[in-house]
């Protein structure tokens, strides 16, 4: 149980976590308080919209319609994964939801299947909706799904709570079929990793307002002096192929992950995978690399500044 975040630390949080974040409006002052209370607060639930387009996803989530007043949420994560505020205190979002549910985030424990709508998620859950019209097609860009993991590592790390006590609205009230599109579990799995240290946390912003990325040198980098031997070397690029496995390519995706460049559903595995060369693809972006050297391949440049221990093989 905690104390709501006020709107001014949860601003702070979500920067310091990397985060791209626009205040809506009157957001710090938009809220349903009237109508019941909000906290003690237990854990983050994650949606997805039903819509389209930021402005009028961000419009609507703002000032509801005529049977759901505003605000929807708290927070809506638009496809590039940037965070727009639209309520502080409580939301129209959760609705009436399992006892069992909420017993299991309170404990942090497994979840229940949820079979009643007898307790008040409006009064313990920070919402956050996804843009995404959820109809099994509408993609998850990587940079919007990154998003709500760090969305939710800051919010479990400003509370001192763990994975656990962030759920999808489908795992919280009967019928509902939100987040549509990828798998609660998996996405709890990638938060741990974050709140293990395995996200630096660092998204290059430059602090105050409303903030942007910031941009990466157009030229790749001078190559770095040879690397000491606690260093793996640089295989080569044929190294890199589907059917390699090796404890070296694990090393090197939780080295990824450490720069935010993490591109997996689960953990780095053994096995080189497209996760692997989508999570290589990004770190190469970030070196400022472009078009085929950065095609997820690793090459010599880049792979000495990404630094892989040893695997102890």
């Amino acid at each position: 149980m905690a104390k709501p975040l006020t709107a001014s630390k949860m601003v702070e949080i979500l920067r310091a976590e990397g985060l791209t974040v626009h205040e809506v409006r009157n957001w710090r002052r938009h809220n349903r308080n009237t109508k019941g209370p909000f906290g003690p607060l237990n854990g983050v639930m994650i949606h997805h919209t039903v819509s389209s387009g930021t402005r009028a996803s961000v419009d609507l989530c703002y000032e509801g319609h005529a049977s759901l007043p505003g605000p929807l949420c708290h927070g809506v994560i638009d496809k590039k994964g940037e965070i727009h505020l639209v309520g502080n205190g409580r939301a129209n979002h959760a609705g009436l939801g399992d006892s069992d549910v909420l017993r299991a985030v309170v404990n942090e424990t497994r979840l229940p299947h949820d079979n009643e709508a007898d307790s008040d998620g409006n009064r313990h859950f920070y919402g956050f909706e996804c843009i995404n019209r959820g109809d099994g097609r509408d993609p998850w860009p990587e940079a919007q799904k990154e998003a709500i993991e760090k969305v939710a590592a800051a919010i479990c790390r400003a509370h001192g709570w763990t994975e656990r006590s962030v759920i999808g609205h489908k795992e919280w009230q009967p019928g509902k079929v939100d987040p549509r599109g990828f798998t609660m579990d998996g996405m709890r799995r990638r938060i741990a990793d974050r709140l293990k240290g395995n996200g630096n946390g660092d998204g290059g912003n430059d602090g105050g307002g409303t903030t942007k990325p910031r941009p990466q040198p157009e030229q790749p980098p001078k190559p770095p002096k040879p690397p000491k031997a606690e260093y793996e070397p640089f295989p080569g690029g044929g190294f890199f192929h589907v059917g390699q496995s090796h404890p070296m390519i694990t090393v090197m995706g939780h080295r990824l992950m450490a720069e935010g460049c993490g591109r997996y559903e689960v953990r780095p595995s053994p096995d080189w995978t497209e996760a692997d060369r989508k999570s290589y693809a990004a770190w190469q972006h970030k070196l400022g690399f472009k078009g085929k050297d950065a095609d997820g391949i690793p090459g010599k440049v880049s792979w000495d500044l990404l630094k892989v221990p040893k695997s102890g093989r």
